[in-house]
């Protein structure tokens, strides 16, 4: 199977409770949802708080079950228990908050944890935690501790950990809303580097829509289903449905909309400040 992730119509329920502890119903947090994402490839999922997208991020690293319908991640049903282990060293996982997932007191230490537990011998441990902490620009940190380094810088040490583990696919489930500006970036730079120069597969879950326009596909989630796939162009050549499920324009994108509006004639679907310039130039050269 050419296939890092395929999900056929999953869907799950959040048990509900009330005040006393009794089961008083089920909330579907996923209806139906239908994907594939290939070896290699860079994907956002994009949607508004309560849509489905971080609990489809947990089905992915065999966190979560689906209620229905079934998830194979490379090439494993996740359903199946004794194929978890194998999921989840395949399909690694970068939560919102770097601190949940720092536990010692030394980089380099924690970076070596996960191979650890995989049972990699101790020099090729040292080996993979040097060469992590190099591919996301941490290895000057590795002696220090986690607990004096910034948001962003702690983040790329979560992923560092996680890439440890020689994972094909990294999920990163919200991995720069606690962040700044700066650290976000940093967050962005270094999965496209793992993208494009170690080919892993990236999964990026977000609501900033900035970091969705360097995707090769984005799914944008609403009320636990899909309702929108696309490339970056293509999705964000359609503000009206976007407006509808609760998500913005990048600023660039927006900017480009209200010189059309004002009559400059401008494409859809401009990205960045870069692709603004150059046809704003183009436009001005044409004259």
């Amino acid at each position: 199977m050419d296939k890092m992730v395929f999900a056929d119509k999953i869907s799950y329920d959040y048990k509900a409770y009330d005040e006393n502890g009794e089961l008083k119903g089920t909330v579907r947090a996923l209806d139906g949802v239908s994907l594939d994402i290939k070896h290699g490839d860079f994907i956002t999922i994009l949607g508004a708080n309560g849509s489905g997208k971080s609990t489809l991020a947990k089905q992915i690293n065999a966190l979560l079950c689906p209620t229905e319908g079934t998830i194979f991640v490379d090439g494993k049903d996740t359903a199946e228990e004794e194929n978890l282990l194998e999921i989840r060293q395949s399909a690694g996982m970068v939560f919102q908050n770097p601190d949940n997932q720092i536990i010692a007191t030394v980089v380099e230490e924690d970076v070596g944890f996960g191979p650890e537990n995989l049972g990699v011998p101790t020099k090729e441990i040292w080996e993979r935690v040097e060469e992590s902490l190099k591919t996301v620009g941490m290895y000057e940190y590795r002696k220090s501790s986690p607990m004096r380094l910034s948001g962003g810088q702690k983040q790329r040490v979560s992923i560092a950990g996680v890439l440890a583990m020689h994972p094909k696919c990294i999920i990163l489930d919200e991995p720069t809303a606690m962040l700044d500006p700066q650290g976000r970036k940093e967050v962005i730079r270094a999965a496209r580097a793992l993208n494009d120069v170690e080919k892993i597969t990236i999964i990026l879950i977000t609501h900033y829509m900035e970091e969705a326009i360097y995707s090769d596909r984005i799914f944008v989630m609403d009320e636990g289903k899909i309702v929108m796939q696309g490339t970056p162009k293509e999705i964000f050549s359609r503000p009206d449905e976007l407006t509808k499920h609760r998500l913005t324009l990048p600023m660039a994108t927006q900017v480009a909309y209200r010189l059309k509006e004002e009559g400059i004639p401008l494409p859809d679907g401009i990205l960045n400040r870069k692709e603004l310039a150059r046809e704003l130039i183009k436009i001005k050269e044409a004259k």
